[in-house]
């Protein structure tokens, strides 16, 4: 067997997680959200956890990536959640903002295995399918989760 197809068979590419309903995908919540804090590490996403789910772009929504993602509250069947990064958007925070994208940090937590300083992006909040959720990450703690709520409720005016 040659090298390269020895190669093949260790690295496989990884394959793009496909996108949950991605064609039935309704669009960003744009409404007053009513946030929860209900956190129960049961299997089942809820309000004050973050887990791991296939977001789509906001540029093409039949397009996007597994991001971490801060339950905030539910709409009917859909739970509503904001992104988190571990990229540090302090860096480019006028550019950020330009493009209408504001980011507060939250620390660390068990949702990284690194434990790296992670940001919720506080402009956009997601619909995300409970069916679709890939794991649990962990439970934002009280204090965090109400710092993220006066945060998104004092940048859009609620």
């Amino acid at each position: 067997m040659s090298l390269a197809a020895a190669l093949s068979r260790v690295f496989r590419p990884r394959r793009r997680p496909s996108p949950p309903l991605s064609s039935t995908y309704p669009g960003d919540y744009t409404d007053e959200v009513s946030f929860r804090y209900r956190p129960d590490m049961d299997g089942d996403p809820d309000p004050g956890e973050v887990v791991w789910t296939w977001i789509p772009f906001e540029e093409n929504p039949a397009e996007g990536k597994d991001r971490p993602v801060l339950v905030i509250g539910k709409d009917g069947k859909w739970l509503l959640g904001l992104t988190m990064s571990s990229k540090d958007h302090d860096r480019d925070a006028a550019d950020e903002a330009r493009y209408g994208r504001y980011w507060l940090d939250i620390g660390s937590g068990d949702w990284d295995v690194w434990h790296r300083p992670s940001e919720v992006r506080l402009d956009r909040v997601v619909r995300v399918n409970p069916k679709a959720m890939r794991r649990e990450g962990a439970i934002l703690d009280r204090p965090r989760f109400d710092a993220v709520e006066r945060a998104v409720k004092e940048m859009k005016g609620w």
